[in-house]
């Protein structure tokens, strides 16, 4: 087994996964349907290209810096709806988290990790954590993120921590775990991002201890 370690970090990031209407919510930690849409840019797949090899890959989340949940209220004028007209004003209220910091995990086939890897380098397409507005405030791609013959429950708590400041490492990091036995279920397993398709996938959430930090190894 291979997995691959990705850097989600940024001043803003949003990651609805049941968003409706005027109200755009955001989940605690990346949406699997976030990274394998941001993993689609880099490797400059189109909208209607298939992704089954990525949506196949197994992800954990590790929330180094949890950040803070915020909220935006935005007005629009001039909306194009679905029926050809326009309306003069659209409100919506748009929650995201600032100055958060999430260490990802995919666990899978070698080839696609090493493509995906590469991609994220020098990817073909600009990345944003969860909406367009919101880029990465440090590159996604980790020079040694992709680990030979390792799992994700080794890989994830083993990796250096990601914050700056060593005096504010927590004691404990949240984990979310893809596992078909999870307690929580979320939408957000993307079958195809053309048109908008997603299943339900299980997840369970833990707690691992401080990660390491960089001049202690990994």
């Amino acid at each position: 087994m291979t997995v691959l370690l990705l850097r989600v970090s940024g001043p803003m990031q949003s990651w609805g996964v049941q968003s409706r209407f005027t109200i755009r919510d955001t989940g605690l930690e990346p949406s699997k349907s976030g990274v394998i849409g941001l993993c689609c840019a880099a490797l400059g797949r189109h909208r209607g290209a298939p992704i089954a090899d990525l949506a196949g890959l197994r992800m954990a989340v590790r929330a180094d810096q949890e950040g803070v949940l915020a909220r935006d209220f935005h007005t629009a004028q001039d909306i194009l709806t679905p029926w050809g007209n326009t309306k003069s004003t659209e409100t919506s209220t748009r929650y995201y988290l600032a100055d958060a910091r999430f260490l990802v995990g995919l666990e899978g086939d070698v080839e696609v990790l090493r493509q995906v890897h590469g991609a994220l380098r020098n990817p073909h397409w600009p990345l944003y954590l969860g909406r367009k507005a919101f880029v990465p405030g440090e590159p996604v791609w980790l020079e040694d993120g992709l680990q030979l013959g390792a799992a994700l429950e080794e890989a994830l708590p083993a990796y250096p921590w990601l914050g700056n400041d060593p005096r504010r490492r927590p004691e404990r990091v949240r984990g979310v775990w893809e596992d078909p036995s999870g307690a929580e279920a979320r939408p957000d397993q993307p079958l195809s991002f053309e048109g908008r398709q997603f299943a339900v996938r299980r997840v369970r959430t833990t707690f691992v201890a401080a990660p390491p930090l960089r001049e202690e190894g990994a």
